[in-house]
């Protein structure tokens, strides 16, 4: 069984590989000055990049926990998390407060997705 590890720093690597599943690093926007809306689609929009670069995408998604800085962003991630989804798709998720990284930061993702079949 070997775990391939993918972009591996000194703290995590963006992409790990074992056995058909992918985990990613969390993920959070591109710009932390944005609103809870543009810092979820870019946030996601990372997800789908690197899920395509382990060999996977939106549809092979077994596992996500969205870390929200307030509750009060809830409805809008949604919004947007419910856009992104693929309709059947849907996987087990959690959505949980936490104290961020980052002081603008409004919300990270944890995703566990599995490979696609070649």
């Amino acid at each position: 069984m070997s775990i391939e590890r993918i972009e591996t720093k000194r703290r995590m690597s963006r992409i790990v590989k074992h056995n058909g599943t992918i985990y990613l690093c969390g993920q959070v926007c591109a710009d932390a000055t944005q609103d809870i809306t543009h810092q979820t689609q870019t946030m996601l929009d990372k997800v789908d990049t690197l899920l395509e670069q382990a060999g996977s995408d939106r549809k092979h998604i077994l596992s996500a926990t969205i870390y929200l800085k307030t509750m009060d962003d809830f409805a809008a991630m949604n919004a947007v998390w419910d856009n992104w989804v693929p309709e059947g798709y849907a996987p087990a998720r959690a959505c949980v407060t936490a104290n961020m990284a980052r002081e603008a930061l409004l919300v990270e993702i944890s995703v566990i997705a599995a490979e696609k079949a070649l």
